[in-house]
């Protein structure tokens, strides 16, 4: 069990309705800890009746949340962001012990969730229209914005808090209801979330969560009930690419954040010293295990060998050990089968020529803990190039000049986050525009805000979260045309 202050933010069934109910079918789960195993609860295995329920609730809800002003429906948000802030230390440790991350991580997760319910508590009454100049003296147009409707949030593991916050603040803040699944291996956060969301006055049927081990029943019925107006997913484009066919057929809004390849580029110009502290944040963080950390680091011919030999330091000085381990920097991979990828992955680049810096093998402490590791002398045709790592490796390519890595950088289906290093604004501005990615950070390892768009292009997805745009998501523009005779 875990020790919590507040015990009852561990729940073991399904919130469905404003009440927490057992799965239809009676199955349940183990939900474990990835450090070591162990088990930290067994929760309820939703059916596709359970999700029926959940569906038919948010609709049967619908209509009193919509009905609500903005500032009725951002005062119940703003109760929720109270809420989340005076547990924070708690729900922190709920994601560490599924998740696997270190506590100050986890805690960071938190508090980043929090921001996307405050930021959308307040957006939420910026859902402007607008007037139009009519075409003849007769008319007057109008465009009023509405809530899609019943919405869909299935959320991955990696960040099982913040992923599900930044998809339900703006949803409820547009006026409609939404069932939540999370990740069959994080289910703990989402059921916080809801019992939180309870407490802060969010009425019967327009929160509901449910959980299941195996998410195929549960998210074929999501994503084709005809009740259900909006589908956004986080996940693999392989997943992706499977719901969106799956809601093809009901033609439902969609926003779907997929997989990544994020190039890391490094100029001979840039500060080193804040390109390594760079690359560390973002290829390590969370142990490697997010959809925009460094996947490719480009560093220019010039400063490779300097480069590489200072990220292989720093990376050394990484400790690898338990989430709740305050001295904790790595914690594990997720579970069994991220570590098997992890291992073939880099494997198979050693086998190939790669040369380990540092690393390259499993950790010491066994399970799924992995060493944090550099390699250089990579070539872009490998599997290590081309699929998202997920997990603590670096991988090292040389470059000659601006064109050189602007081609190889895009030289991927997949465009959700770039990053690039200089002291020239000039090359800022070419190579960042040049680069085929929806973000791109500049002289930072870390962009990720409530009040900005997230989001990719190409096969890493359509749609955005945060900001403005993220509000967008779960409005329809209603275009009104009045005759005043």
């Amino acid at each position: 069990m875990l020790d919590l202050h507040d015990s009852a933010l561990v729940r073991d069934q399904l919130f469905i309705g404003g009440g927490w109910r057992p799965s239809v079918g009676g199955g349940r789960f183990d939900v474990v800890d990835p450090s070591d195993g162990s088990r930290i609860a067994t929760i309820a295995d939703a059916t596709r009746a359970d999700a029926v329920a959940a569906i038919e609730a948010a609709s049967a809800a619908w209509a009193g949340w919509r009905g609500r002003t903005a500032k009725e429906r951002a005062a119940v948000l703003l109760e929720l962001h109270r809420l989340i802030l005076h547990h924070a230390d708690d729900l922190a440790r709920i994601v560490t012990a599924e998740m696997g991350k270190p506590l100050r991580e986890a805690k960071g997760e938190i508090l980043s969730g929090a921001d996307y319910v405050q930021w959308y508590a307040e957006e939420g009454k910026r859902a402007y229209g607008e007037v139009i100049p009519s075409h003849v003296a007769s008319m007057r147009l109008v465009v009023i914005k509405q809530p899609v409707g019943v919405s869909v949030a299935i959320t991955p593991w990696n960040f099982p808090f913040s992923t599900i916050a930044r998809k339900v603040a703006p949803a409820l803040a547009a006026g409609c209801p939404v069932v939540v699944k999370p990740a069959e291996d994080t289910p703990l956060s989402g059921l916080a979330l809801a019992e939180l969301a309870s407490r802060a006055g969010v009425p019967d049927g327009i929160f509901n969560v449910v959980t299941s081990f195996d998410p195929v029943e549960v998210g074929h019925e999501l994503t084709t009930n005809p009740l259900v107006r909006k589908v956004s997913f986080t996940g693999s484009t392989e997943v992706g690419r499977l719901l969106m066919r799956q809601s093809a057929d009901t033609i439902k809004k969609g926003s779907f954040e997929l997989g990544g390849n994020a190039p890391f580029i490094v100029f001979d110009d840039a500060d080193l010293d804040l390109a390594l502290a760079g690359t560390m944040v973002s290829k390590y963080r969370n142990g490697g295990q997010t959809c925009i950390c460094a996947n490719r680091v480009f560093v220019q011919n010039t400063i490779i060998d300097e480069f590489a030999e200072r990220l292989a330091a720093a990376a050394r000085s990484l400790s690898v050990g338990p989430g709740d381990d305050d001295a904790t920097d790595i914690g594990p991979l997720i579970n069994p089968d991220a570590f098997a990828k992890v291992n073939r992955l880099v494997d198979d680049a050693v086998d190939r020529g790669a040369v380990v810096r540092t690393g390259g093998r499993p950790h010491s402490l066994g399970g799924t803990f992995y060493e944090p590791t550099v390699l250089t002398h990579v070539r872009p045709e490998w599997s290590i190039a081309n699929e998202e790592i997920f997990g603590p490796v670096a991988t090292l390519f040389s470059f000659d000049d601006e064109a050189d890595v602007i081609e190889q950088a895009n030289a991927t289906p997949y465009g959700l986050a770039a990053y690039l290093y200089t002291r020239d604004n000039g090359r800022v501005w070419r190579v960042g525009e040049a680069l085929e990615y929806g973000m791109v950070g500049i002289n930072t390892g870390v962009f990720m805000t409530e009040v900005a768009p997230f989001g990719g292009i190409k096969q890493s997805g359509i749609g955005h979260e945060g900001g403005h745009e993220g509000l967008a998501e779960f409005l329809e523009s209603k275009y009104l045309a009045i005759g005043i005779g």
